[in-house]
This record gives C-alpha cells, structure tokens and sequence, in this order.
C-alpha cells in the first residue's frame, strides 16, 4: 500500500462523526514500527461503517464525544500484542473483532473498538456501577458483545453480523454478565431504572446542514 493509497484511505467517511483515519492509530504498531493498515481495505471499510454507523454514531449523539482507546488491528500488529504480552487475544479470536479485514470462523463480518464514554466515567470514578451502560447499550444498540475493563469504564464494543449480544467484565462483578442467547438476569423495569438519569437517545442538538450547501 502507497503513502497516497494509505493518505486516502484514512479520508474515508465511515459514517457522520468518523473517517477510518480515526481507527487506524495504534500505540503497539507506532512505538515497534509495525504498519497497521488492512490488507483488505474494502472488508475493512464495510465492517468499520456498520461499527460506527450503528454503534458509535448512536452513543456521540446521545452521550457526547467518545475517547477511541484502540480499534483496527493489522494481523502483524495484532500477532506482535498477543506473542508479546501487549492485552492482544490471538488473531483467530480477533478475526471480525478488532481484526476488521477478517471475517470470523464462521464466516461473519465483524469489527470491535476499544473506547471511553466520558460523560459515564466521570461517574464510573466515583462509584458507579459499570452495568448500568452495558444495560443501556443492551436495550438501545444492536451490538454483539461488550467486555468492560477496570479503568475508566474502557470497553470493548463489538458490531457483528449475526450478533452474539454478549457481556462480560473485568470489573466486578466478573466474568460473562449475558451469554448468547441468554434471557438478561433483570428485568427491563429494573434495567431501566439503572439508567434513568442518563441523557435521552440520540438527544444531542446537531446543527442542520444549510439547504443551500446540499
């Protein structure tokens, strides 16, 4: 891939609030000199889209700005993170996760980011319970799995197709909160009221586009 080809690919719109230059950066791949870019950029674009189109776009509108920890992971970059002990899962586990340009074993197309929404941890800081977003994002996002880590309220947010709807933690309480298939262990009410507070769905004021720029 050329400096141009590369220089254009990162202009791609994936959707209103994010160009694929936003999930490119990795910090395993800038400090070791390993490229991370797609070997097939269109799989790469096609899966990015839906992430950030039904997943990320839903949560800046409804929450603010995101802080994008990681994302797209060459298979070299990712390769590198899990033989050097760099919190990177094996890349056939990786495949449609953080791997965008591989579809997983079962053929599916896939693509997962690593973010903070900071507006809820400001709150996780003091106190609250990581369960109360993963319940939101459970009842308003058609994603297929969720791991939350310890700092920050940081975790993995994954678009699939045919969607696992899975949620786990590294947060306590550990381990899988929901499994495929699984009916969730409360309630809506009781879910609901977990986030009753939060900000209404997609209720951020965007300015309108000028009739006369369309």
């Amino acid at each position: 891939m050329s400096y141009a080809t590369l220089e254009t690919l990162g202009r791609v719109r994936l959707s209103r609030h994010f160009t694929m230059r936003d999930f490119l950066y990795s910090e395993i791949g800038n400090f070791h000199g390993i490229p991370n870019r797609p070997g097939d950029p269109k799989l790469a674009i096609a899966a990015g889209t839906r992430l950030a189109t039904d997943l990320l776009d839903p949560l800046v509108e409804t929450f603010g700005g995101l802080t994008i920890r990681s994302a797209y992971r060459s298979e070299a970059v990712n390769r590198f993170g899990n033989e050097n002990g760099l919190n990177c899962a094996r890349n056939e586990a990786n495949f449609a996760g953080h791997i965008w340009d591989r579809r997983d074993a079962s053929g599916r197309m896939g693509a997962c980011a690593c973010i903070v929404v900071p507006w809820f941890a400001e709150q996780f800081d003091k106190g609250r319970d990581w369960r109360d977003l993963a319940w939101w994002i459970h009842d308003h996002l058609d994603y297929s799995r969720m791991y939350f880590f310890p700092k920050r309220a940081a975790f993995n947010l994954t678009w699939r197709e045919d969607p696992d709807r899975e949620i786990a933690s590294y947060v306590a309480p550990k381990g899988k909160l929901l499994k495929r298939g699984q009916e969730p262990p409360e309630t809506l009410p009781e879910r609901q009221k977990r986030y009753a507070d939060f900000p209404p769905f997609r209720g951020v004021g965007l300015p309108e586009i000028p009739a006369t720029w369309r």
